[in-house]
């Protein structure tokens, strides 16, 4: 007669077959091809495979995994999501298209604590970091035992920075004298001290209260401590709306060509890597171009970037929609590769900080530009089609009566030599306002430019409107042919003798009212 089992050998067997399927599965998922797929496909499902974190840690940056693996540096921000959402998420997986069309393995490391992060760079735990090209002189001297070249423009920020003011400060004239925090030496500053220069101040003409981060500086100002702060998007909000009649005095939508997110290697990884490299670049620049291109595909962005650096996905939405994230063709304009190309390049915003910089005492020895940018990635690339084309210049309508009178975002005041009765520019004319002027209509390339001629009270007030209008017209038309400016983004402006800064009764405030004022009007 058969035995009945006793309840404990019926536990040995249950456990026994509970783990057989245990190690079978086990090893199905991670022996075959397709128990592979599908860990990768619930990988990415979870975010697992899409995830790094952004609350500071490099951990997932160890070279103790594959070391075939390019990482990569990043804080959240939207700018880079040309390639996340080329990869198909944040960490390698086998759905990455840098993965399925080049054969590449590609990680970002997201990792908002920028001092750990260059730290993880510089012992060789991240391949490629961020940065921003007007920042980078303040940081170059201290990278320079590791030789870092710049590769490529990840995007301009549109939105995403701004200057927040108290009430009653309606212009860049009104900061003079009053408190502005800012984080010193990292984009935030660099806009800080382009829209000085636009309304004709200086750093030492404002107090600067220093701050850790931008983060730290929408602090400063929603507790009443300063006046004024350069923040970054979503604070910026959030800071008007904490401070009773805030308001935001500008920001990167219109001064559209100063934050320049730039990706950067060291000399000795990218000689050994160049093939690689270029495919990281090609695959980046389809995605930017995809997302450009389409909100199907921006949607889809904004997913990858949600689950990646763990914030909401309409805040990785808004992100994205505060950079223009740059083509192979904005590349081209960038590394001055397009000799047709007028605008701001990554030289001309590089050398300019760099001497702002090292004039405020921030950047001693900033290396020349020739020997950081290293743009083969982008000259062994070809894309062709309307999406991989560089950014349009920005569409004017003509000016109205109400733009000749809307308030001036800040204005600066040249001194142009004219002859008397003249109002043609001669060669130390326009010396003077490419000199005064001309960076800085570049650089706020969303924003309209008022230009107003002015005189002394000598002669009739007819005859000096009538001049003064001429004259205005002629530095438009100099800005028009020469640098390629869009005719209908100025506002032409006689005040003729009406609106003086200084007495006509002498020499000096006679010469002081014969100038042009240059104005920055929101567009």
């Amino acid at each position: 007669m058969a035995k009945r089992l006793t309840t404990f050998s019926k536990f040995l067997i249950t456990l026994l077959i509970v783990a057989a399927v245990f190690f079978a599965g086990r090893y199905f998922l991670q022996n075959t091809e397709v128990g592979k797929e599908l860990t990768e496909q619930a990988n990415i499902e979870t975010g697992d495979s899409g995830s790094s974190s952004s609350s500071g840690s490099t951990t997932s940056s160890s070279r103790d995994g594959d070391d075939d693996v390019i990482r990569i540096g990043t804080v959240t921000w939207g700018g880079y999501a040309g390639g996340q959402y080329f990869n198909e998420g944040f960490q390698h997986n086998k759905f990455s298209r840098f993965f399925k069309e080049y054969g590449i393995k590609v990680e970002f490391v997201n990792n908002d604590d920028v001092d750990a992060s260059l730290n993880a760079w510089k012992k060789g735990d991240i391949d490629l970091h961020w940065y921003t090209i007007d920042a980078f002189p303040t940081i170059a001297e201290g990278l320079s035992d590791f030789n870092p070249v710049v590769l490529w423009q990840a995007d301009w920020s549109r939105g995403g920075d701004a200057i927040v003011v108290r009430p009653g400060i309606r212009s860049v004239a009104d900061l003079k004298g009053k408190k502005v925090a800012v984080a010193e030496m990292t984009p935030s500053h660099s806009f800080l001290l382009y829209l000085l220069d636009a309304g004709g101040l200086k750093a030492s003409d404002i107090e600067i209260v220093t701050q850790a981060s931008a983060i730290d500086a929408a602090a400063a100002f929603k507790s009443g401590n300063v006046d004024a702060a350069v923040v970054w998007s979503p604070d910026d909000v959030a800071s008007v709306r904490a401070i009773n009649g805030a308001r935001i005095l500008e920001s990167t939508k219109s001064a559209s060509n100063i934050i320049a997110d730039i990706f950067f290697a060291k000399k000795e990884f990218v000689d050994a890597n160049r093939d690689k490299l270029q495919k990281l670049y090609e695959g980046w620049m389809k995605g930017a171009a995809e997302i450009n291109s389409s909100d199907a595909n921006k949607l889809k962005a904004a997913k990858i970037l949600s689950e990646g650096q763990g914030i909401p996905q309409e805040d990785a939405l808004a992100s994205i929609n505060n950079v223009r994230l740059t083509t192979h063709g904005d590349n081209q304009n960038f590394f001055g590769l397009n000799t047709a190309f007028k605008g701001i390049t990554g030289e001309s915003l590089y050398a300019r900080m760099s001497n702002e910089y090292k004039a405020l005492g921030y950047a001693k020895d900033a290396p020349a530009w020739r020997s950081i940018a290293v743009p083969t990635m982008v000259q062994r690339t070809n894309l062709t089609g309307a999406g991989n084309d560089a950014e349009a210049k920005t569409t004017f309508t003509a000016a109205t009566k109400a733009d000749e009178e809307k308030e001036a975002i800040a204005t600066k005041r040249v001194s142009i030599s004219f002859r008397t009765g003249e109002f043609k520019l001669d060669e130390n004319a326009k010396y003077i306002i490419d000199r005064e002027f001309v960076d800085i209509a570049k650089a706020f390339g969303n924003a309209r430019i008022r230009i107003e001629g002015n005189t002394d009270n000598t002669g009739s007030r007819a005859t000096n409107v009538a001049l003064s209008k001429k004259r205005a017209q002629s530095v438009a038309d100099y800005l028009v042919s020469t640098h390629d400016m869009p005719r209908n983004r100025f506002i032409i402006i006689g005040n003729g003798p009406d609106k003086p800064v200084a007495t006509n009764s002498t020499d000096d405030g006679r010469a002081q009212n014969r100038r042009t004022d240059f104005e920055l009007v929101a567009n």
